[in-house]
């Protein structure tokens, strides 16, 4: 056996790369750094060394001297409907290019976090902690946390958490809905909507109910009648279904807001296939989030926009912000919507 191979049989360490590779030790630790200053090709031959001694950086030594984990947790309430599965997806690209590493986490079906996931959490020591689901107040997330302030994603109502312990620290990311919303309503009234119906998302989610509120109220402002609210789950299925109860039991209407893009697919599907209603002419049909599948030409459904690559530099800002400023006061980041418009409508 080889000198090259006696160094691969055993874990190699830093010293040993930067011997090899004949550059200093801080070198070998700037090369698995992807935000620290190195020259290309150093870079390049300091982890073709690596490769060779079989050397990683030791995540947990290096979190004991620096502080940090470069760890970030997300609790999320589903990981495969078509939002949340492509936000984990660009908010996961975007920190890894910062140099973290992610955890996921997911929700109970009513939105709760199992205390023992918690606990586990606690156990990575995580720089920080996106909070999706709205239902763990601070008070309780934070009780589990070391030194990671959380960051929560809020719709509209900033005092949704108000009955969180005072002093709680965490950050936000502000999503006003009533833009987007605004448009829609006086899109659909522009063409002649008068009797709307929304086809809400999941009960227990804060997102729907601020949705559903701000729906009411700026209906009411424009002189509108209150919408005729269908429960919704967020998924196709329902959406339909409840598509069909609204014109063969109810009295139906010419417009549905629909409380995502995928209940909207429901909605309009079930309009078209099971109802023999056109969509615009009959009934005109609004989603939410503007996920790809919104643009595809079977639906070309018009759509309150929440900007997804906005979203998650907000949300990568929020993070360095808070690891430069720990002690900082709450830090607020805040995202519009917008509504887009194609061809469901008018």
């Amino acid at each position: 056996m080889n000198e090259r191979a006696d160094k691969k049989a055993a874990r190699a360490t830093a010293d040993q790369v930067a011997r090899e590779a004949n550059v200093s030790r801080v070198a070998v630790s700037r090369a698995f750094n992807p935000n620290a200053s190195l020259k290309p090709e150093k870079r390049d031959r300091i982890l073709q060394v690596a490769r060779e001694l079989n050397y990683t950086p030791d995540m947990a030594a290096r979190s004991l001297v620096t502080g940090r984990s470069h760890l970030v947790g997300m609790i999320v309430p589903d990981v495969c409907s078509p939002w949340e599965s492509q936000e984990i997806d660009a908010l996961t690209t975007a920190l890894q290019a910062e140099g973290f590493a992610t955890l996921l986490f997911k929700a109970k079906a009513d939105f709760s976090m199992d205390p023992r996931l918690l606990t586990y959490m606690r156990g990575f020591n995580p720089d920080s902690v996106i909070a999706f689901t709205e239902n763990i107040l601070p008070d309780v997330l934070c009780g589990f946390l070391d030194r990671a302030v959380p960051i929560y994603v809020i719709y509209d109502d900033v005092k949704q958490f108000a009955g969180a312990a005072s002093g709680t620290l965490y950050d936000r990311l502000l999503v006003r809905q009533k833009n987007g919303i605004e448009q829609a309503v006086a899109l659909l009234q522009g063409y002649g909507a008068r009797r709307m119906a929304y086809l809400g998302g999941k009960a227990q989610s804060l997102a729907n109910a601020e949705r559903e509120r701000t729906l009411k109220e700026t209906l009411a402002e424009r002189g509108m009648d209150a919408p005729i609210v269908l429960a919704g789950d967020y998924t196709y299925d329902t959406a339909y279904q409840a598509t069909l109860d609204l014109f063969r039991i109810g009295e139906g209407a010419d417009a549905i807001f629909a409380a995502n893009d995928v209940g909207a697919f429901g909605a309009i599907d079930a309009l078209r296939h099971e109802l023999g209603l056109s969509v615009p002419e009959d009934v005109k049909v609004v989603g939410f989030d503007d996920i790809p599948q919104a643009h595809w030409k079977s639906y070309n459904l018009t759509t309150v926009r929440i900007d997804l690559e906005e979203r998650v530099r907000a949300l990568v800002r929020l993070i360095l912000m808070r690891l430069r400023a720990p002690d900082a006061e709450p830090f607020t980041e805040t995202l519009n919507t917008r509504l887009i418009v194609r061809g469901t409508v008018g």
